[in-house]
């Protein structure tokens, strides 16, 4: 039997067990140590035979000493690669750098905090129950351009805020609503604001219905709000009176947005393209935003939906004056000419501008009172009297569109009641406003005409496809 050497001899194993280290090794001789123990405890001539091939392979790989076997182990350890932890790279330091930061800055604002506006609250009482003083209400009102939209606080709304371990408000979120709120933040000895405004998933929906009683009924059933149902009737008042034109048995089908916010939803945006079939008849319309931003209704071959005014600037209860050359003054008992309509309605009812054109003249005339002059293109002029108030966002060369509120009814200069007394004129001369013929507003220019025309076909081509689709699935049910 061939024994280990000392320490620096050379030493001869069997092939083998030649590449086992040397760490394997010990613990094999660990194994045999035991293995040796238990056989011990049985005597017989197999155990005997047994134990003599132990031995032999403990002698062959038994060390001179166990001294000896712990330098060879230190030994070892010491030939065996160093196992390092990579170091953090620069980029990998400067990220943990900063999320500590942002961490400890995010700490240091305090607890959030949340607070219901109620019914007779104001802000000192607010922040008297957030734990503030009269001293933080008066900073915070003072906050540069957005202080003075505390004032406007309502039931329902909240407060989300943030108070140090000093006890200083840190910040302040006015949720107006769920779109849009302001934020108030220390700076300094004050605070300073910024707006926050969501913007709401658009997501587009079908509604469509047969009339049968009335079109707010067959609306309502569609699943259309009753905003909805107006936006309709505005688009295709025009051509539909919808106070006596509509039937039994007319139809409609819109493509409309709807406004979520994550899964809720929020309300109605606008109507894309829709179709009214109205005593037999077609009425198509497709929602278009030109080059400059701005939206209009137009049928599919780029003809404008409204007209260029009004027919009637504002909701009326009844006309309790018409167009007349010959009227007898009810003031003066002489005999003037009347020469607009007088459109009888509640004080305070908004007045619309009939049409796009500039303030000619906004303010007081004797006979007319509060009044309003536009100027139209063409030559047009409408005049809109005796209002209670005007609206102070105009003055005089002001530009207005149509339908805007320029003024409220009322019963300022020469009136009996509260009315609108609202003229007509063509170069100068008086028309009938109820009878003259109102000219078109302009139809979709030539610059933007194969835009509009790409836009318009596709759109259609959801609208009727969706269309298509009902009618088979309602042909279907009726089978």
């Amino acid at each position: 039997m061939t024994r280990l050497s000392p320490r620096g001899a050379t030493r001869k194993r069997p092939g083998g067990i030649k590449s086992f280290p040397k760490r394997h090794l010990l613990l094999v001789t660990g194994v045999a140590a035991t293995v040796m123990t238990v056989i011990g405890l049985l005597p017989s001539p197999q155990v005997e035979a047994k134990r003599s091939e132990t031995e032999l392979l403990i002698d062959e790989f038994q060390p001179s000493s166990p001294k000896e076997a712990l330098k060879e182990l230190a030994l070892e350890e010491e030939d065996a690669p160093e196992q390092t932890v990579p170091e953090e790279t620069k980029a990998q330091r400067e990220a943990r750098e900063k999320a500590e930061r942002l961490a400890a800055e995010e700490a240091a604002l305090g607890p959030r905090k949340s607070i219901t506006i109620e019914s007779g609250d104001n802000l000192s009482i607010l922040f008297d129950d957030m734990g503030l003083s009269a001293r933080t209400v008066y900073e915070v009102s003072r906050t540069p351009k957005l202080g003075k939209n505390l004032n406007d606080i309502l039931p329902g709304q909240t407060f989300e805020y943030r108070v140090n371990s000093k006890g200083v408000l840190t910040q302040l979120r006015y949720v107006q609503n769920k779109l849009e709120s302001i934020l108030y933040e220390r700076q300094g000895n004050g605070y300073v604001g910024k707006k926050i405004t969501l913007q709401p998933e658009l997501r587009i929906a079908f509604a469509e219905a047969s009339i049968k009683n009335s079109l707010f009924l067959a609306s309502q059933n569609a699943g259309l709000s009753e905003k909805m149902t107006m936006e309709l009737a505005g688009i295709f008042g025009w051509d539909i009176d919808f106070a006596l034109d509509i039937r039994s048995g007319d139809s409609f089908n819109v493509m409309y947005e709807e406004k979520y916010l994550g899964n809720e939803k929020l309300g109605d945006g606008n109507i894309l393209a829709a179709t009214f079939i109205n005593q037999g008849e077609a009425f198509t319309a497709v929602r278009y935003t030109n080059s400059h931003g701005d939206s209009n209704y137009y049928s599919p071959d780029g003809k404008s939906m409204k007209k260029a005014f009004l027919r009637t600037p504002v909701n009326f209860t009844r006309i309790s004056s018409s167009f007349n050359p010959n009227r007898l003054h009810p003031i003066f008992k002489t005999k003037r000419p009347h020469n607009g309509t007088d459109y009888a309605a509640p004080t305070g009812t908004p007045i619309k501008a009939a049409g796009d054109g500039k303030i000619q003249f906004i303010g007081w005339q004797n006979g007319f009172g509060n009044v309003v002059f536009i100027q139209h293109p063409h030559n047009i002029v409408t005049v809109y009297a005796h209002q209670s108030r005007v609206n102070k966002r105009f003055k005089k060369g002001s530009q207005v569109k149509q339908g805007q509120t320029i003024g409220y009814v009322g019963q300022t200069g020469w009136a009996t009641g509260p009315h609108l007394h609202y003229e007509f004129r063509v170069n100068g001369v008086h028309r009938n406003p109820v009878t003259v013929k109102l000219p078109n507003a302009s139809p979709i220019p030539k610059a933007e005409k194969a835009r509009f025309m790409a836009f318009a076909n596709k759109t259609m081509a959801q609208l009727e496809k969706h269309g298509a689709t009902m009618l088979a699935r309602n042909e279907k049910e009726s089978k």
